[in-house]
């Protein structure tokens, strides 16, 4: 038999040896011979892999946290395909794990077990750019930063960006509701989203492509897919609003003392850029110095301090953007609110200044294993977690960095522990749940953007009442009867 031929994975990293309380839910078929012919006549050119040196990518999550047992993935080009393959699953009881560019934080993007992959790269055609309405119409597996890309050409934007944006996939975007580094001027995804096209869990198509912007017709059925991250059906298509693009830009970066002046820095901001703001994001001294450490770079662009504040304007003028931020400059100075700072005096200035921000999440990836958190909070009670989870790492000899940064515009810390040798149960032990009761218990949000997937789903009643969550579950069994798409994530939900 073709399955008996799948050379054993690395055990140090199989999800179900992490989560050793999760059971392969008896529930689900196994996969079969007859069924890999099946999607081998459905998909041609080699679109069926099978090969467990080509499945070992598709099993693996970006950061090495989770490690699946897929024994096959599937790469459709069509809509059409993508229907037939649900309907199959659906007929024959296979778990499907969706997966759009891998590069999720919450352990959502690959599979438990041996949930069937289904990738959605090649479902990547450019659609249509009306240049009336600003809507972008486009598969749903096509890269954020080729769709930024083609609209620029017309003199407009994607309404999202994120660090990830070379490889991460629209239609992911979508099923997560990306936030991203200006979520400030644009809102998070869900905001742009003005139509989709969704496959449903028994292949049956689900259309709510519209493209204009106002409708005000019965139930807007195309919200409850947004944030799902792919329990409920899989996003194909999508409209997109994308805002005008801005000839002017500005980008200052500073140096404070403390996160009070940080916090004064941003208030400072909102008063004086006014509507022009588009972005306000902060580093920690760690942070900072491990994307330094990343870049190789031995400049500093400003003097050291503990904190750093990278603000963004947004304009029809250069001369706009940049004003506003001379006045921010020369006020923070005066107030001694900053201690150093920058601004970008031309393109290459602010890549270089973004890309110390941007390229965070690969310095965290080289520094070691990492637990990442993202939490929204009170703009105030933000820092203190770093600042306490610090603290409780000082018994781990191990730990390498705890950094907090963020996009302290719309209050969103993402919080990390990186470790010198790999995973640890201690760790983790140590983490959980303790930083999920502490932000509960600050009204805070125990996912901000990167969604629950498997990491947090157990955690999710801690923001959400029992009611609430009852009616979450009775959608998943509505929508999705056999619990077939993206098992074991999001929801608490019992298979069995």
């Amino acid at each position: 038999m073709w399955s008996q031929t799948i050379r054993r994975l690395s055990t140090s990293a199989l999800t179900r040896v992490r989560h050793p309380k999760l059971r392969r839910s008896t529930h689900y078929a196994t996969l079969t011979d007859k069924d890999v012919s099946f999607f081998e006549r459905l998909l041609s050119s080699g679109r069926t892999i099978t090969n467990p040196d080509e499945c070992l990518p598709f099993n693996i999550d970006y950061i090495k946290s989770c490690q699946g047992q897929s024994q096959l993935v599937l790469r459709p080009k069509t809509v059409d395909e993508v229907q037939a393959i649900l309907r199959y699953c659906n007929e024959h009881q296979l778990a499907v794990c969706p997966q759009s560019g891998n590069t999720g934080l919450s352990g959502g993007s690959v599979p438990v077990f041996d949930e069937i992959i289904l990738s959605l790269r090649l479902l990547n055609s450019i659609g249509n750019f009306d240049e009336n309405s600003g809507v972008l119409t486009t598969d749903a597996g096509c890269v954020l930063e080729k769709l930024d890309t083609h609209v620029r050409q017309y003199g407009h934007i994607m309404p999202i960006d994120l660090g990830a944006k070379g490889s991460c996939l629209i239609g992911g975007n979508v099923a997560t509701n990306a936030g991203g580094l200006r979520v400030v001027r644009f809102g998070s995804l869900r905001s742009a989203v003005l139509g989709l096209e969704v496959v449903l869990p028994d292949g049956s198509l689900l259309d709510c492509l519209t493209s204009i912007r106002k409708d005000n017709t019965g139930i807007d059925l195309k919200q409850p897919f947004i944030g799902s991250e792919g329990i409920l059906g899989i996003v194909t298509r999508v409209a997109l609003a994308c805002p005008s693009l801005m000839s002017g830009v500005g980008l200052g970066f500073f140096a404070c003392s403390s996160f009070e002046q940080i916090l004064s820095t941003m208030r400072l901001a909102r008063k004086i850029c006014g509507e022009t703001l588009s972005a306000i994001e902060f580093l920690d001294e760690s942070t900072y110095n491990l994307s330094l450490k990343y870049l190789q770079r031995t400049n500093k662009p400003i003097e050291s301090n503990k904190f750093y504040i990278l603000i963004e304007t947004m304009s029809s003028t250069d001369e706009q953007a940049k004003a506003t931020l001379e006045k921010l400059a020369t006020t923070a100075l005066e107030k001694e609110f900053v201690t150093d700072g920058t601004l970008a005096q031309d393109l290459t200035q602010y890549k270089d200044i973004w890309a110390i921000r941007e390229r965070v999440s690969d310095a965290l990836v080289a520094d070691g294993y990492v637990f990442k958190y993202d939490f929204s909070l009170p703009t105030s009670r933000m820092y203190k977690l770093v600042e306490e989870t610090e603290e409780r790492m000082k018994q781990f000899s191990n730990v390498g960095n705890v950094t907090g940064f963020g996009h302290l515009g719309d209050q969103n810390l993402h919080l990390n522990v990186t470790v010198k040798d790999g995973y640890s149960d201690d760790i983790k032990q140590a983490l959980e749940p303790w930083l999920y009761e502490w932000v509960a218990k600050e009204h805070g949000s125990v996912s901000a953007e990167h969604g629950l997937g498997l990491h947090k789903s157990k955690y999710l009643e801690l923001n959400k009442g029992k009611h609430s969550l009852e009616l979450m579950k009775q959608m998943k069994h509505m929508f999705d009867p056999k619990c077939i798409l993206n098992p074991y994530k999001v929801l608490p939900y019992k298979i069995d």
